[in-house]
């Protein structure tokens, strides 16, 4: 269970008023819902959004029947409910569904989602491969993942990388931790590790152009999200940004398909610890007959982040 990489935690942290409310970050968000907008499909049964943290983005997300907003803090996803709205864990395929969840640890059965999104949560990814690799295995054939990261090669970085300010190197593939368990990676390295997997990359997309401090004080943030909006399908043809955003698709190699929507939400879970997929629903608990582990259900959140008992 402890053999996975660290995982950045942002229990009781104000994340979400401190960075977005109150963080001078109006232009990003926009510019961010200007690229998603591009990349999303109109409708679709059930998407997992990881790294939901308080919910900024879910409404974007409102053509889907139902969200599974998945974080590993739980206060962040409460904000998310105050937001969204509780759901019943009790009640069959509410809206939203809220997962406490490490991302290297889906307690998700096989190609369950049609669509998938990541958000600005790759950065944290020690072991980027990994965590995409467990996103790919719950994902059907032609799902569509829709994938943002931190860009190694942003033209900040090549301008202090050539003037001797930085030591590391922007052209080379390997990801760069600047701070402790945040990642920039390469573009090329992304396209890599995607189709490695099965995917196909269909779009790219550069996003925050004009992510200086004074830009943003001269000029008004939906001016600015809107020339950012002309110039996002440069990605295409190179990405210098410090936000890069793609779109994959899963490429159909068999006719194995999951059966729909389930109708009922614990038809979604496995046991993340022996992969078993026939969880018993208790009143404040998941059990796994196999392993005999207890994932709690706390105020309308699956927590499969630590198991409530030990193996006897």
């Amino acid at each position: 269970m402890n053999n996975t990489p660290p995982v950045c935690n942002y229990e009781g942290s104000d994340y979400q008023t401190s960075f977005w409310d109150e963080g001078g970050r109006e232009y990003e968000d926009r510019a961010e819902a200007i690229a998603l907008k591009r990349m999303l499909p109109k409708s679709g049964k059930l998407m997992l959004e990881l790294g939901a943290g308080a919910g900024r983005n879910t409404p974007r997300y409102a053509g889907f029947e139902h969200i599974v907003l998945l974080d590993y803090s739980t206060t962040q996803l409460a904000q998310a409910q105050q937001k969204l709205g509780r759901s019943d864990p009790q009640g069959a395929a509410p809206k939203y569904i809220y997962v406490a969840a490490d991302i290297y640890r889906l307690p998700f059965r096989d190609q369950q989602f049609d669509a998938a999104t990541m958000i600005r949560a790759l950065h944290h990814m020690a072991d980027a491969p990994k965590a995409l690799s467990q996103i790919r295995n719950v994902l059907q054939s032609n799902a569509v993942f829709i994938l943002e990261f931190a860009n190694k090669l942003n033209l900040k970085s090549i301008l202090r990388f050539g003037l001797g300010r930085q030591n590391w190197n922007p052209f080379t593939l390997e990801p760069v931790e600047f701070v402790k368990l945040n990642f920039d990676f390469h573009p090329k390295a992304i396209r890599n590790w995607l189709e490695g997997l099965g995917f196909s990359i269909e779009k790219t997309l550069t996003v925050s152009h004009f992510r200086l401090g004074l830009l943003k004080r001269i000029f008004p943030a939906k001016f600015l999200a809107a020339l950012d909006g002309l110039f996002q399908p440069t990605g295409s043809i190179w990405q210098f940004t410090p936000s890069i955003f793609v779109k994959a698709k899963v490429e159909e190699k068999s006719n194995t398909k999951a059966n729909g929507v389930p109708f009922n939400v614990i038809e979604l879970f496995k046991c993340p610890e022996c992969n078993n997929q026939n969880l018993e629903e208790k009143n404040d608990h998941l059990y796994c007959s196999t392993c005999k582990a207890q994932w709690a259900i706390r105020d309308g959140i699956y927590d499969f982040r630590e198991r409530t008992n030990k193996v006897v």
